[in-house]
């Protein structure tokens, strides 16, 4: 009966977080690891200076680099509305799908329209028809709409500077 009741109670506590933590209509499913006067930042804590020197989707894509370790700074076009999984960035020219290494951390989904810094690794993905339906959903467009496999940028990043709401 202990057990049940404690079970109960868990599932009770875990529950109420997460209403709270939508109350506002914006989910936070990860602490940032640091908060600074402009940003908080997810994922490893890394001196927000590391940052100072970061390109942009553009140099970085033009540069011909194919896969590797990068440091970029990028508008937040879309975030994956379900849980802040992943995001797409974007500048004049590019867009490039972010997920987090190891799945180990999230951005609120209210970061659509900030410029965010992050540390990451770069490569060129093919996505199966499927998969791109997958990633179209959870960013609250139509999934009818992909067709074929879908070529993109994808980073994987381990830190992230995203400036406070």
């Amino acid at each position: 009966m202990r057990i049940l009741l404690f079970l109960l109670l868990l599932l009770f506590t875990t529950i109420s977080n997460a209403f709270a933590q939508e109350a506002d209509g914006v989910i936070r499913l990860s602490e940032p690891v640091r908060v600074t006067d402009t940003h908080e930042q997810f994922g490893d804590d890394i001196d927000p200076a590391a940052f100072e020197n970061a390109a942009t989707l553009t140099d970085l894509i033009e540069s011909g680099k194919e896969e590797g370790a990068v440091t970029l700074k990028a508008d937040v076009s879309k975030v994956c509305q379900k849980k802040g999984c992943f995001f797409m960035a974007s500048d004049e020219n590019y867009t490039a799908r972010v997920t987090f290494k190891d799945y180990a951390f999230f951005i609120p989904t209210d970061s659509q329209g900030k410029q965010v810094l992050f540390h990451g690794d770069f490569s060129v993905k093919t996505l199966s028809e499927d998969q791109a339906k997958h990633y179209a959903e959870d960013a609250g467009d139509n999934p009818e709409s992909v067709e074929g496999d879908q070529e993109e940028y994808s980073i994987v990043a381990s830190s992230i500077l995203v400036p406070k709401p």
